[in-house]
């Protein structure tokens, strides 16, 4: 009996800490989300548009390295975004202090890693696919128009090329990103102070 009274005196408090137990609500930050649809938006449609304008008027090697170079810029950011959150802004406190140009730029960066990535990553990481997929497909159908070649087979080759690239580059860049987080996070920090892209009204 004292068995049977203790384990029902155990699924009662459990049940009183299950009723007690406070809500955690969900906070979106709906200024933060806007933001990144504006700028997805933005660059999407930037970045077609050069995709369309250059493919229809261009060779086929200058059609494959406008390709390369999409790939390229979503491994690029890849980097970074990855770079953003593994560096140690540590590093960057006494380059800060002494006012090297890239610095300040450099923390704010590692700071506000989670958005850095978030654009880096998802915004011009998954648009830069997008837009070689598309433009892939220009080519696809402008090699099966002017040549003899079949369709399908120039398709699946086109297509594994773009995957293996884009998979293989992010795979090499999540390495380098890790290793050299630090030099990348700077580069970027000077390129940021360079052009004064960000306004530092107060650091997070």
């Amino acid at each position: 009996m004292k068995n049977g009274e203790k384990s029902q005196d155990k699924g009662i408090s459990v049940r009183q800490s299950q009723k007690k137990a406070p809500k955690t609500r969900l906070k979106i930050n709906y200024r933060w989300v806007f933001t990144m649809l504006f700028w997805s938006f933005t660059i999407s449609v930037a970045l077609t548009y050069i995709s369309a304008r250059s493919i229809s008027s261009v060779g086929y090697a200058a059609a494959f390295l406008i390709l390369f170079a999409f790939i390229a810029l979503g491994v690029f950011f890849d980097i970074v975004g990855i770079s953003a959150a593994s560096a140690d802004e540590k590093s960057f406190h006494s380059m800060s202090a002494k006012r090297v140009n890239g610095a300040k730029e450099s923390v704010w960066l590692i700071r506000n890693a989670e958005k850095v990535s978030s654009f880096c990553n998802d915004v011009v990481g998954d648009i830069s696919g997008i837009i070689s997929g598309a433009t892939g497909a220009v080519i696809i159908s402008r090699i099966a128009r002017d040549t003899s070649l079949e369709g399908m087979a120039v398709n699946l080759v086109v297509t594994g090329l773009i995957a293996a690239l884009t998979i293989g580059g992010k795979a090499a860049g999540k390495n380098v990103a890790i290793v050299y987080s630090e030099k990348i996070i700077f580069f970027v920090g000077r390129v940021m102070s360079f052009f004064h892209i960000l306004k530092f009204g107060g650091e997070k």
